[in-house]
């Protein structure tokens, strides 16, 4: 059993916008269509790990402008 509740459900589609514009700045095209299992977990981790990275320099930036 999983509590995985997203905070603000609205954001799902920027989050999943910003997976694939990570995936292939990292250089996985098509990103959306691959089976993720078939990928690496070093592959996947960089994707998340990425995604983090920018969405903390984001509420950064955020905090320093208030």
């Amino acid at each position: 059993m999983t509590n995985n509740k997203k905070a603000v459900p609205q954001a799902k589609q920027a989050l999943n916008q910003m997976k694939l514009e990570i995936a292939n700045e990292l250089g996985l095209s098509n990103y959306e269509s691959v089976d993720k299992g078939n990928l690496t977990a070093r592959q996947n981790g960089y994707v998340g790990g990425n995604m983090t990275k920018k969405l903390v320099e984001m509420a950064q930036q955020q905090m320093a402008n208030k």
